[in-house]
C-alpha cells in the first residue's frame, strides 16, 4: 500500500494520524521548523526498511516499550514503514520457519537491512549461556553484521552490558561496542539507544528519522543521539526549583517527599544521567522522578554498579553555587520542561495568563495533566506575562 493511500485505507493508518506522528517525530529530534512536512513527504515516498530485530541476554522490557509509544496507533505506523522480518516476540512464525525468515532477510537484503539488537552477548563458556536454534548469541551477531548496512542497539544491556554485565559479569557479557572496539564482531554504523528499557518515542523518532532520510541523528561521544541525550535528567526535572533552594527529601515518606522536592539525597543520579526523562514523558503522562523515584541512571554505562540506587551517594560536582533565579527565568525553565513541546511561542498562547492556573488545574486537556507547585505555577504566569510584552 502507497503511504499516500493511509487516509484512504479502513484498516490503515489515518492521514492525520501519520502527520501527527511526523510532527512528533521532527519535534522529539529538535527539527528545525518545517521538518514535519519533509519528514512526511520521505516516508510518503520510502521503500520500507528491512529490519532484523535479535533478542539476547534481555527481559523483552525494550520490545514492550516500544509498543507503548504514545502518538495514536504508533505501533502499527512503524509497521508500515519497516518490514519487521524477525523480531522473536512480535513474529507470527515459529521455530524453524522463523529461522528461515531470518535468513531470506539476510540473503535477501544484504548491506541494505537495518539490525535491531536487544540485550547484552554472553562470551564466556564458548557462548553456551544463550543460544538460539542452537547457535550461540555472538556467532548470530557476526553473520548478520556482515549482511546488515548499520545496528541499533536499543536499550542498555544491548548499549553498554547492562544487568548482565554487572559484577561479577559471569556470562562475560558485552555490549554492542565493545564488541565492535575487541575485534570480535565485525564494525557497522552504531547507534546506541540506552534505558531500562529506552523511552518509546526514542526508538520510534530514530527509526523514523532513518527510513525518512537514510540516516541516523547527531550523536554525542557514546553514540546515542543527541536530541535524546544531550541533557541531563537533572537539566529539565520538574523538581530542579526545589534542588535550586536547596530543599531535599530526607526519606520517602516524609514531608518534603510528599510535598516534590529534590530526590538528590535518595540517591538520586539524574545530575550525571543523559536522558529525555524529564521532557519525553512515559505514555505521556509522568516520569520516575515526577512519580516519587530516584533516577537509577540507567542510561549510563555501569549503571548497576555505580553505588546505591536508595541513599544519598557522592555524585561529580553539577556546577558551580548556584545563581539565584528571578521569577520569570524560574518560569521560562518550567515552560520548557512542561509546555514548549506543544507551544513553542509562548507570546502566541491565546489564553490570557492569569487564566492559566485554573485551566492547567481543570483536568480537561491531557497533555495539561502535570502538577506544579504554587510558586513554580506563579513563576509560570510571570514568565507568560513578561513574554507578551515582547
Amino acid at each position: 500500500m502507497n503511504r499516500a493511500d493511509f487516509h484512504r485505507s479502513s484498516d490503515g493508518i489515518s492521514r492525520r494520524a501519520f502527520l501527527k506522528f511526523c510532527a512528533l517525530t521532527a519535534s522529539f529530534l529538535a527539527l528545525p521548523s518545517g521538518s514535519a512536512a519533509l519528514i512526511a513527504e520521505a516516508l510518503s515516498r520510502s521503500r520500507r526498511l528491512p529490519v532484523v530485530w535479535l533478542s539476547f541476554q534481555e527481559c523483552t522490557g525494550c520490545t514492550e516499550s516500544l509498543t507503548r509509544s504514545s502518538a495514536p496507533t504508533i505501533e502499527r505506523l512503524l509497521f508500515e514503514l519497516i518490514s519487521l522480518d524477525y523480531h522473536h516476540t512480535l513474529q507470527a512464525a515459529a521455530g524453524a520457519a522463523a529461522e528461515q525468515a531470518r535468513e531470506n532477510s539476510l540473503s535477501e537484503n544484504r548491506g541494505k537491512l537495518l539490525l535491531v539488537v536487544d540485550g547484552s552477548v554472553p562470551t564466556a563458556l564458548g557462548g553456551a549461556c544463550s543460544t538460539i536454534a542452537g547457535e550461540d548469541n555472538l556467532s548470530l551477531l557476526r553473520r548478520c553484521l556482515d549482511a546488515a548496512e548499520a545496528v541499533l542497539a536499543v536499550g542498555t544491556c544491548a548499549a553498554f552490558g547492562g544487568l548482565p554485565a554487572a559484577a561479577p559479569n559471569p556470562t562475560g557479557a558485552m555490549g554492542v561496542a565493545e564488541l565492535m572496539e575487541r575485534g570480535l564482531v565485525p564494525r557497522r554504523p552504531l547507534v546506541n539507544l540506552p534505558g531500562c528499557p529506552p523511552i518509546p518515542e526514542v526508538m520510534s523518532a530514530v527509526l523514523a528519522h532513518r527510513v525518512a532520510f537514510g540516516a541516523f541523528p547527531a550523536l554525542d561521544d557514546k553514540g546515542r543521539p543527541l536530541a535524546f541525550y544531550g541533557e541531563t535528567v537533572h537539566d529539565r526535572c520538574s523538581r530542579r526549583g526545589h534542588y535550586e533552594a536547596g530543599r531535599f527529601a530526607k526519606t520517602f515518606d516524609d514531608a518534603g517527599a510528599r510535598a516534590g522536592w529534590c530526590l538528590l539525597e535518595l540517591g538520586c543520579k539524574g545530575p550525571t544521567t543523559r536522558n529525555a526523562c524529564s521532557t519525553v514523558r512515559w505514555n505521556g503522562v509522568s516520569n520516575p522522578v515526577e512519580s516519587g523515584h530516584p533516577c537509577l541512571g540507567c542510561s549510563e554505562p555501569g549503571f548497576w554498579d555505580k553505588g546505591s540506587f536508595y541513599r544519598s551517594v557522592t555524585l561529580p560536582a553539577v556546577s558551580s553555587v548556584p545563581t539565584p533565579q528571578t521569577s520569570t527565568q524560574r518560569g521560562a525553565e518550567v515552560f520548557d520542561s512542561h509546555c514548549a513541546s506543544c507551544h513553542a511561542n509562548p507570546a502566541s498562547l491565546k489564553t490570557p495568563p492569569m487564566d492559566v492556573p485554573t485551566l492547567l488545574r481543570s483536568n480537561t486537556v491531557r497533555s495539561h495533566r502535570f502538577s506544579l507547585d504554587e510558586p513554580d505555577m506563579q513563576a509560570l504566569v510571570e514568565y507568560l506575562k513578561d513574554a507578551g510584552k515582547k
